[in-house]
């Protein structure tokens, strides 16, 4: 008999506001950590070609946040995006993205010439034998030299197979992203939140840090990742169509637009020469001045929801967090009614 359970998406929850004696919450700390490198913003930009590169890596370091490179080119086009960054002085925190066959290269060129600190071994089911092999693999190369992060997985079983695999960091979703289809095209998945709620059961999850990837639209939407025990919270679409995201400026009749897809999507694909199953979708998203101002907005906003809560840091939050879950009519009540179609 097929047991079929229950699973929470953001939509289905909301935090209960608490006491609180935060008199402003510009007294909020959100610093976070990823092993020794400290950062001031739990946020990451999501390792997409049409997201993250040099200049993504530039803003995100000055505000607190952290940019993983993609994968999607040569360790030549590495080398000069790393070098744009870096200018000859090493300190800007970056990560880059390898994926689980030919990755040797792309290795050595960022950990021993560049100092990387950070390598995202970047698979879409990380709850595999390939992710294995790399991790262990690369891990043997580098040591304790990198934090290392990998996934995606979707349950506690996938958590605790890759932390097992030697993983100092997991994203943790898979099917929530705004261009992704792999729910709508393979059938499998789980809503994020009930991911992070999982694998925050882990008995490795103490350890290991869990990164909430997939499906926060919203500043509120990572405010509730964090409480249900994400560390941080990487993210593609809102910080698309910024000027910092790689890719020209596309003028139509409606505007101003950049590209912005999955790297599922048949054009990456194309891009790419290589030959997946379509489990994401590639799209033009309006033109925005710069990454800075939103990620300004997403840290005021993310700082008044942990007040909210009374809590004044992450951590606080985590523990003092109390969900309650809402009707669909609840939904559509904390939608501004005068933006809701009657």
């Amino acid at each position: 008999m097929i047991n079929i359970k229950t699973a929470l998406s953001y939509d289905d929850v909301l935090l209960i506001p608490q006491y609180s004696d935060i008199e402003s919450r510009k007294t909020v700390d959100l610093s976070c950590n990823l092993g020794k490198n400290n950062f001031n913003l739990p946020i990451i930009s999501s390792p997409m070609n049409t997201v993250s590169e040099d200049q993504m890596a530039l803003s995100m370091h000055s505000v607190g946040g952290l940019t993983i490179i993609h994968r999607y080119n040569t360790v030549k086009e590495l080398d000069e995006i790393l070098t744009t960054i870096y200018q000859g002085n090493i300190n800007t925190i970056v990560g880059i993205a390898v994926g689980v066959k030919d990755y040797m290269e792309r290795i050595k060129l960022a950990v021993s010439e560049y100092q990387i600190p950070i390598i995202c071994v970047d698979i879409a089911h990380g709850h595999h034998i390939l992710a294995e092999r790399a991790i262990k693999e690369i891990l043997n190369y580098c040591g304790d030299r990198i934090f290392l992060i990998a996934g995606n997985v979707a349950t506690k079983e996938g958590f605790d197979f890759l932390a097992k695999c030697g993983s100092n960091g997991i994203r943790c979703g898979i099917g929530g992203g705004s261009i992704c289809e792999t729910r709508i095209n393979t059938g499998h998945g789980i809503p994020t939140l009930q991911t992070i709620l999982d694998c925050n059961e882990s008995e490795y999850a103490s350890n290991v840090s869990i990164i909430a990837d997939g499906g926060c639209r919203n500043a509120g939407d990572c405010v509730k990742a964090l409480a249900a025990g994400a560390d941080f919270i990487l993210v593609g679409n809102l910080l698309s169509g910024t000027k910092e995201c790689p890719g020209e400026i596309i003028k139509t009749k409606n505007g101003y637009f950049k590209r912005y897809q999955g790297m599922a999507s048949l054009s990456a694909q194309r891009q790419n020469k290589k030959s997946y199953s379509e489990e994401g979708v590639s799209t033009l998203v309006p033109y925005r001045d710069t990454v800075i101002d939103i990620l300004k907005s997403l840290e005021e906003n993310i700082k008044s929801g942990l007040s909210y809560s009374g809590a004044k840091n992450i951590k606080q939050l985590q523990s003092k967090t109390k969900f309650i879950r809402q009707t669909q009519s609840g939904y559509y009540e904390s939608i501004p009614h005068i933006l809701r179609n009657s």
